[in-house]
């Protein structure tokens, strides 16, 4: 059975991505807190960060999950494939 080739993320991107993202809300953070506007301004510019951030990762999350349901499909589809080829005998007569 040929099983395809997953890449795997190395330790250096994953902790690449957690320092991206701690930079980046921190620097909207920062940005946030020397804004020259109202304090109720600032308040509504934070929330909308943080919904910004939380439907990131509910995006994030339903990808990989419809992801990994299409190989797993994949996979079953593929063993019964196998199945079927290694059960049929071409040459046997009925």
């Amino acid at each position: 059975m040929t099983r395809a080739i997953q890449p795997k993320n190395t330790s250096a991107f994953y902790l690449q991505s957690i320092i991206s993202f701690g930079v980046s809300v921190t620097a909207v953070a920062i940005g946030l807190v020397y804004l020259p506007v109202d304090a109720w301004v600032r308040g509504f510019l934070a929330i909308g960060v943080l919904y910004v951030v939380t439907s990131t990762f509910t995006l994030a999350k339903c990808v990989r999950d419809r992801q990994e349901l299409s190989e797993v499909t994949t996979r079953v589809d593929q063993a019964r494939l196998e199945k079927l080829l290694t059960e049929h005998d071409p040459f046997k007569v009925d």
